[in-house]
């Protein structure tokens, strides 16, 4: 693929300019505006010519018969990795984030519901839909007991409090006492009962040692072994790979704002595609499921996707962090190609940082 170093100052100021314009505008962009607009002394006939050979390396095409180009998504991917001058957002714009979010999360009864709102915020100030990918809320604990099956093996159920009982199979070490299931099951209960499984798994990490102080060893080996059913390292889900990104929460919101600035039929046939594309739930997780790789803000532009490609749709996420500065999921919008990047960037980049610092508070309820 062409870099930006690959073309001289006169090709790469013109090709700015065709991409700034139809940006603003959504229109193919000729050479005659440019000659007029862009402040280079070059005549019409000049400019074609540069704008050939930008549409030979691939960076720009024509979409009609008409003598207008409009970059192309390689040419979108080297305007947004080169030329983009990335807006800085005002300190209004910032508190009105931080202060929506913040004041439209209390008294959210739960993550999931405290990451909606975000994304609807974001939705409504970017004029795209909102993408989040969260961890699944989860109930808290009401209840664990260990069942003895045989000699060798018990059964390890957990009641959380909105009723639901699931079920894990654990081995026991040899020599194991009797008593040593009763006494696991009320050390957890007395320990754990009213936190999430994550938190009273993080909970009994914390405090191995305190554990192993407080319960014999082989009791300890229990307990460890019964969480662990859920953690990922048992029976439970996995604690990454796509059956990982399969348990979380895809929330999409503000879709209708797709259609704000629909004035053609082939735009409405694009937002349909994309309806259809988002509608496919596994794919876009397991794409959002890629940004969470990134160290900042990720770009998904076009057909640089396969899930995207063919609604010409840009997706701007950026991972947001837990409590212990995990990250846990990924925020951001998708939209037409024609994204005002420079405004939406630092946008899905401060409201990821007002959410990563809202989620380090602890576990919302």
């Amino acid at each position: 693929m062409v870099a930006i170093r690959d073309i001289n100052d006169r090709s790469r100021e013109i090709f700015r300019g065709i991409v700034e314009t139809y940006l603003e505008t959504g229109e193919p962009v000729g050479s005659r505006y440019l000659s007029r607009h862009l402040g280079v002394d070059l005549s019409a006939a000049s400019i074609r010519n540069v704008m050939s050979d930008l549409e030979s390396l691939g960076l720009l095409f024509s979409p009609h018969t008409s003598a207008g180009r409009i970059p192309t998504d390689a040419g979108l991917r080297m305007f947004v990795d080169g030329l983009l001058q990335v807006g800085v957002l005002s300190e209004d714009e910032q508190s009105q984030i931080e202060t929506q979010i913040t004041q439209s999360n209390k008294g959210a009864g739960s993550v999931e519901e405290a990451l909606r709102e975000a994304s609807m915020l974001l939705s409504g100030l970017s004029r795209c839909a909102g993408l989040v990918l969260a961890p699944k809320t989860e109930s808290r604990l009401k209840h664990v007991e260990f069942v003895p099956m045989d000699a060798r093996r018990a059964l390890v159920v957990m009641v959380t409090e909105d009723g639901s009982v699931e079920n894990r199979v654990i081995d026991l070490p040899q020599g194991l006492p009797p008593s040593a299931l009763q006494e696991a099951t009320n050390f957890l209960n007395a320990k754990l009962r009213g936190l999430s499984v994550a938190d009273a798994r993080r909970r009994l990490q914390a405090e191995i040692e305190q554990t192993r102080r407080e319960i014999s060893e082989l009791t300890s080996r229990i307990v460890e072994e019964g969480f662990a059913t859920w953690s990922g390292a048992g029976a439970g889900a996995p604690a990454s790979g796509p059956d990982a990104l399969l348990s979380r929460s895809l929330i999409v919101t503000g879709q209708s704002r797709l259609l704000d600035d629909v004035t053609a039929m082939e735009d409405l046939e694009r937002v349909r595609l994309l309806f259809e594309e988002l509608e496919n739930k596994t794919d876009v997780v397991q794409l959002l499921g890629l940004a969470e790789e990134a160290e900042g803000v990720k770009l998904f532009i076009g057909s640089e996707t396969k899930l995207f490609g063919l609604s010409g749709s840009s997706v701007v996420v950026k991972p947001f962090r837990d409590q212990d500065r995990q990250i846990v999921g990924v925020i951001g919008v998708i939209g037409p190609t024609r994204l005002n990047y420079a405004r939406i960037i630092p946008m899905v980049d401060y409201t990821a940082g007002v959410v990563s610092r809202l989620l380090s508070r602890g576990p919302l309820s």
